[in-house]
């Protein structure tokens, strides 16, 4: 099984790759949320994925909710002995500073522990931060090109469920990223109230609502419910057709994962 979850597109197509390699069931995260009981049993020598992107320098608020609610009934393997195999991927924009260490606690709460930890770095798609800036077409490009020969080697490494493996990018000073300014954009800027709409350029076409993973946006043009369950993780803005949507007063550009880039 791989659970994942996925803003822009980056962290669905990683997921899918694993998918492929391995012949894992992919579960998108709010469609498990939305089902109510959440409990999961691995058949025999069955791998346990978790695909998620970094959200400032931490695990999605969404997905430590699930990690929370969820069950996971873990069988060893008749034929080696060996309890199931659990890792972790996180997508991020230039660095993940200490988000697996996060996940990796919400796991140890279940009893469970990653055998290995991957971050690939993937387009930039945060546009909450005055310093952060969408990616160049060139830079996208070449981002994405590594990251194609990256989850070759992944794809190897859990298919053969190795272990004790960890390959993250933390960049150089990862406390700060994730526990101050981290710390500091969850507490605050992870909130619906930021987004607003250009009624004018809206062409009312519903896929905003539609693609919200909690359900947090009702009606042509949007409305934000503050349900405070946002999780910030932009697939309105980004996907809106007409550019639409925007966040605070800062005028970004849009990004959205596409094969051929």
């Amino acid at each position: 099984m791989i659970f994942y979850f996925t803003g822009t597109g980056n962290t669905r197509w990683a997921a899918q790759q694993l998918a492929e390699a391995t012949g894992d069931e992919l579960r998108f995260i709010p469609d498990e949320l939305g089902k109510g009981e959440l409990s999961y049993t691995l058949k025999d020598g069955e791998r346990l994925g978790f695909c998620f992107p970094t959200h400032g320098w931490q695990p999605p608020r969404i997905v430590r909710e699930f990690i929370r609610k969820a069950t996971f009934n873990l069988q060893p393997s008749d034929i080696t002995h060996q309890p199931s195999y659990i890792y972790a991927l996180t997508t991020c924009g230039d660095n993940m500073g200490y988000a697996m260490r996060i996940f990796d606690k919400e796991l140890s709460q279940k009893g469970l522990h990653t055998d290995a930890r991957f971050a690939i770095v993937m387009p930039e798609s945060n546009v909450c931060f005055s310093f952060l800036h969408l990616d160049t077409d060139e830079k996208a490009l070449r981002k994405v090109n590594a990251a194609r020969q990256r989850m070759t080697h992944i794809c190897q490494v859990v298919k053969e469920c190795q272990r004790d493996v960890e390959e993250l990018v933390k960049g150089a000073i990862p406390f700060t990223y994730t526990y101050i300014i981290g710390g500091y954009y969850n507490k605050h800027l992870i909130t619906d109230r930021h987004f607003w709409v250009d009624a004018e350029a809206c062409i009312q076409c519903g896929l905003c609502a539609k693609l919200c993973p909690v359900d947090d946006i009702k009606g042509t043009p949007p409305v934000w419910q503050h349900n405070e369950r946002c999780t910030n993780c932009l697939a309105c803005y980004h996907h809106c057709p007409r550019h639409a949507i925007h966040w605070g007063d800062m005028k970004r550009g849009q990004y959205v994962f596409r094969g051929e880039r």
